[in-house]
């Protein structure tokens, strides 16, 4: 006999939510109380995914608790559960190390740092449509993983800084980045070019390089990557709104390490640099807006990279978080990505 959607997942409330529009965000499900038609989530997962899809349309961040999700491999089987395509990670910033299947530690940055609010890979042309997030080991204080939806940023920055935001709409991001040979999990940006680009061959690292839309420009210990302009806000057709998809915050004040300046990490496509106060007053609105659910030992988080910009706090030991990413579905269809004014690469 099939098991209905109620049967298999309760909506659930807890302290730190918020409502948007009469929404709960992040929707928060657990199993029913009754433990006679309990599935395991995999099989939910299976049985009722246009449900599931649904309300993360409607909510934007899906938070899986009280399941039985003990281990990586667990995990692995809930991404799987849901059958999109993995996205290899393939440009991105952050340190991080294959555990099992499609399933990678988070950033490996020092428990000490933050890792600022942004849009998974959004500095790249190709980035994840989802995350999934695993805790498979709860901190012991702190930790959280704060998420803010896009939207409501956009339209917050819009109202306080127009000009500001029709400059950025106008002429988008340049992000520059100086990466080492080697990974360095002392920096929230630590990874090395050999990791970003899947490769220890220069001339595959170029040819990676070209199809993400980057220049490199090579140095004696590492690498100068040069990507944009690129957009800074799109267009989500499936919500019908523009959201704030970008890494500016994360890059301007978190970009840094010996090889890095944060301050010139970011600038806008036409090369000028970023107003400091527009960009920090950001910050403060992007944790005023935001949710931030403690973890607890099994949650199974799911973000839609479209509607949701994400964050880490830092924390006391041990934590461990792991991460899957999946692939954009249907782009052209769903999403429109603005075109920005090129500019010449010595403006970088």
């Amino acid at each position: 006999m099939a098991v209905t959607a109620a049967e298999s997942f309760v909506e659930i409330k807890v302290p730190q939510q918020k409502l948007f529009d009469g929404v709960s965000f992040p929707a928060v499900l657990s199993p029913p109380p009754s433990s006679a038609t309990v599935l395991p989530l995999t099989r939910s997962i299976k049985a009722h995914k246009p449900y599931l899809e649904s309300l993360l349309l409607k909510s934007g961040a899906l938070l899986f608790r009280g399941f039985t999700v003990n281990t990586a491999s667990d995990f692995n089987d809930v991404v799987e559960a849901f059958g999109y395509d993995e996205l290899p990670y393939v440009g991105g910033a952050a340190p991080r190390t294959n555990v099992v299947g499609r399933v990678f530690t988070a950033n490996e940055s020092p428990p000490d740092q933050k890792i600022p609010f942004h849009h998974e890979m959004a500095q790249v042309p190709e980035f994840p449509s989802k995350l999934f997030f695993f805790c498979e080991v709860e901190p012991a204080s702190g930790g959280e993983t704060p998420i803010v939806l896009s939207h409501v940023v956009y339209e917050k920055m819009k109202k306080r800084y127009p000009e500001f935001v029709e400059r950025l709409e106008e002429h988008g991001l340049l992000y520059i980045r100086v990466l080492g040979e080697d990974d360095n999990p002392s920096s929230p940006i630590g990874r090395g070019w050999k990791s970003t680009f899947l490769t220890s061959d220069k001339t595959i690292a170029e040819q990676r390089a070209t199809k993400l839309g980057m220049k490199l420009e090579w140095l004696e210990d590492g690498v100068k990557t040069i990507m944009g302009p690129i957009p800074a806000v799109k267009y989500d057709k499936s919500r019908n709104r523009k959201i704030w998809f970008n890494s500016m915050v994360a890059a301007y004040t978190g970009w840094e390490d010996e090889r890095n300046d944060p301050v010139k990490a970011v600038t806008f496509g036409d090369g000028q640099p970023l107003p400091s106060d527009v960009v920090y007053d950001c910050l403060k609105l992007l944790e005023e807006e935001s949710v931030a659910i403690p973890w607890q030992k099994g949650d199974v988080l799911l973000i839609d990279n479209w509607a949701v910009l994400h964050s880490r706090k830092s924390f006391i030991p041990p934590r461990r978080v792991l991460a899957s990413l999946v692939k954009i579905n249907n782009f052209g269809s769903q999403y429109h990505t603005p075109t920005v004014t090129k500019v010449s690469s010595e403006s970088s």
